[in-house]
């Protein structure tokens, strides 16, 4: 069997596409909504543009990790995309393909539309490499599911947040 490779969801918040895309690229902001993320580098202050990198930092549990990104596009007030290119304990240092994360902003009655989508970037790992990495990794479960949760949690507590403010 296959792994899942790709997983998204969306909620509808009642706030326009702009002002969150602006939060949204921005990566410092993203530890107000994800479960694991701890922070991130952004000496600019602004949204981030294509091609510009930062470096998040990471909890689960007791592991903590830093990884090196790049903006991959960045479309104001439409989407945010960046792949983590480096990971590592202290400071990226293990390069390759980790992972994509897109957010899309759409327009619609009631607010905009924001999805969440996670691409496994290790696409040239076994299956039951990934598999059993993953498990270790996440306390007996693979990626898919486990980020699936995790975007459902940075959603809702996204759309607490902004339709609160």
């Amino acid at each position: 069997m296959s792994r899942t490779m790709q997983v998204s969801d969306s909620v509808i918040i009642d706030v326009d596409p702009l002002t969150i895309w602006t939060q949204v690229a921005d990566p410092t902001q993203m530890p107000r909504w994800s479960p694991e993320n701890t922070g991130a580098t952004n000496e600019s202050g602004r949204p981030l543009e294509a091609g510009e990198v930062f470096d998040g930092t990471n909890r689960r549990g007791r592991a903590r990790w830093i990884t090196q990104c790049v903006v991959a596009e960045s479309d104001r007030g439409r989407r945010f995309v960046f792949h983590v290119r480096k990971i590592g304990v202290g400071r990226p240092v293990l390069g390759g393909r980790i992972a994509t994360w897109a957010y899309d902003f759409e327009p619609v009655d009631g607010g905009t539309r924001v999805t969440e989508t996670w691409t496994d970037g290790r696409t040239a790992w076994p299956d039951w490499l990934a598999g059993a990495f993953d498990r270790a990794a996440t306390g007996g479960k693979v990626f898919a599911d486990f980020q699936r949760g995790n975007i459902r949690r940075t959603l809702a507590t996204m759309k607490a947040e902004l339709e609160q403010a």
